[in-house]
């Protein structure tokens, strides 16, 4: 191999090993799991004593994107669901609006990046609940957490 062709091959070895150091910086995102039980006595203006169910969520602040499952059992039949800003036993504005499709929503929504980050660092700030007739303000409710 002449000397032209060694430098050229040791410029991509070198590109290459570069290539490889950086690739873990250049990886997606990772997910990260919420979850949180919903009870009606987490909810601030009386839910429905009976009512419970439960949030498991995967979230990709960098992506946008909020994919949950959402249940509730032991309630009227919902007509709205949130995540909400909002520390336990403070209501707070809904930040996520969710389809509701019957008492098991599973689902993804695209969110704003920055909102994701936020509910990344402090998921106890936030809360999801599910709003039925019978309890238009929530009947259930439940605290995000990791």
């Amino acid at each position: 191999m002449n000397t032209m062709h060694r430098k050229a091959a040791a410029a991509v070895a070198t590109a290459a090993a570069l290539g490889l150091a950086l690739a873990p910086g250049l990886a997606a995102a990772e997910t990260v799991k919420l979850h949180a039980d919903l009870t009606g006595a987490a909810e601030t203006g009386g839910g429905d004593a009976d009512g419970s169910g439960h949030l498991m969520a995967e979230i990709d602040p960098e992506a946008g994107d909020f994919c949950f499952v959402l249940g509730a059992e032991d309630i009227g039949e919902p007509v709205a669901a949130h995540i909400h800003e909002g520390a336990a036993g403070v209501d707070g504005k809904p930040v996520i609006t969710i389809s509701v499709t019957g008492m098991e929503m599973d689902e993804c929504v695209a969110a704003e990046p920055d909102l994701l980050k936020a509910i990344v660092a402090n998921p106890a700030g936030y809360y999801a609940n599910v709003h039925t007739g019978d309890y238009p303000k929530g009947a259930v409710r439940g605290q995000l957490s990791k």
